[in-house]
């Protein structure tokens, strides 16, 4: 099953977010809950967790790249 992995909504003053840094690359596996990209929004920079277990395929927006609120930043391939 394919995961979406959308640009979260940490406040109500929260409308876009810029990608800091992914954590893990394409073709890593990941874990449910283990950190995966940082995104700073005009107050701070967080670390985003993994919505799911399995292996990142994609990465839509790269580091330095800034969008929207729900926007599809990368996708999960679940086992």
């Amino acid at each position: 099953m394919r995961v979406k992995v959308v640009m979260p909504k940490w406040g109500t003053g929260m409308n876009e977010g810029t990608i800091v840094k992914w954590l893990k690359s394409v073709g890593d596996r990941v874990e449910s809950g283990e950190m995966l990209v940082e995104i700073e929004t005009s107050k701070s920079t967080q670390e985003m967790e993994a919505p799911a277990s399995g292996t990142l395929t994609e990465i839509l927006l790269p580091e330095g790249e800034e969008a929207e609120v729900r926007t599809h930043i990368a996708t999960i391939v679940t086992d």
